[in-house]
C-alpha cells in the first residue's frame, strides 16, 4: 500500500493506493484483484475488497465502488443517500459522511484523492484521458466549492498511473488536446514518428489550474 505524505498529516482520514500484492486471487488476476467486472471468482474479489477495506476502515461494512465509464460524472454521498446493489455509472465519488470507505479502480488511468480539511469532505476520482479531457476534476472541485469547501483547504494526492514512456498515442489524439488548448503541447513527447502522452502531467495541470496542490 502506498501512502501520501501530504494526506497522512490529516489524522481524521485514512487512505491508500493499493497494488496487485497481498490478495487471494490467482492466475492472471494474482493477487489483490478488486475488479467486480473481471472474470475472477466473485468470492475472491469480495475477500480482496475486505482486505483493502480493513486497512482503511475496519468498522465499516463495504467499500463503495462505481461502474466506471470514463466520464466527467460524479456522485455525492450524503446522509440521505440510498445504497443499493446496482452500481452507479460515474467516475468520481464525493462524501462528507464518516466510516464510508470510497474507492476507484485504476490500471493505466490516474487515481486522485481530494480532502478538504475544514469541511471534512473527501473525493476519489478515476481520471483516464477521456474523463480528464471532459473536465471531471473541474466538476468535482466546483461541486466541493459549492458545498462550502475552499481551494486553500483542499489537499490532493495523485496515485500511480501509466508513465509517459509507455503511453503511445496517435496524431488525432494529440490534435484533440491541442484544439482544446495549445498549451497542452507540453504533455507530448516525440521519438522519431512516435508520440508519447504524459497523462499524469495533464491531470496535475488541471489541479494547478484549480489552485489545488
Amino acid at each position: 500500500m502506498i501512502i501520501s505524505k501530504k494526506l497522512s498529516k490529516h489524522k481524521k482520514i485514512s487512505h491508500g493506493f493499493f497494488n496487485r500484492k497481498g490478495g487471494k486471487s490467482s492466475g492472471i488476476y494474482k493477487s489483490l484483484n478488486c475488479g467486480p467486472g473481471s472474470k475472477d471468482q466473485k468470492q475472491k474479489i469480495k475477500k480482496n475488497l475486505k482486505i483493502v477495506k480493513d486497512k482503511i476502515c475496519k468498522k465499516s461494512k463495504n467499500i463503495f465502488l462505481l461502474h466506471q465509464i470514463h466520464s466527467n460524472k460524479f456522485i455525492f454521498i450524503d446522509k440521505n443517500f440510498k445504497f443499493n446493489q446496482k452500481k452507479i455509472k460515474a467516475d468520481a465519488i464525493i462524501t462528507d459522511q464518516k466510516k464510508i470507505p470510497i474507492a476507484v479502480l485504476t490500471a493505466d488511468c490516474v487515481p486522485i484523492l481530494l480532502y478538504d480539511s475544514k469541511k471534512n469532505m473527501i473525493a476519489a476520482i478515476h481520471a483516464g484521458w477521456k474523463g480528464a479531457f471532459k473536465g471531471i476534476l473541474n466538476n468535482v472541485i466546483n461541486f466541493m466549492k459549492n458545498k462550502g469547501c475552499k481551494t486553500k483547504n483542499i489537499f490532493a494526492a495523485v496515485g500511480p498511473c501509466i508513465g509517459q514512456k509507455s503511453y503511445v498515442v496517435k496524431d488525432d489524439f494529440k490534435k484533440k488536446f491541442l484544439q482544446k488548448d495549445k498549451k497542452n503541447e507540453i504533455f507530448f513527447n516525440y521519438k522519431k514518428d512516435i508520440i508519447f502522452f504524459d497523462l499524469s502531467g495533464y491531470v496535475k495541470s488541471q489541479l494547478e489550474i484549480n489552485k489545488i496542490t
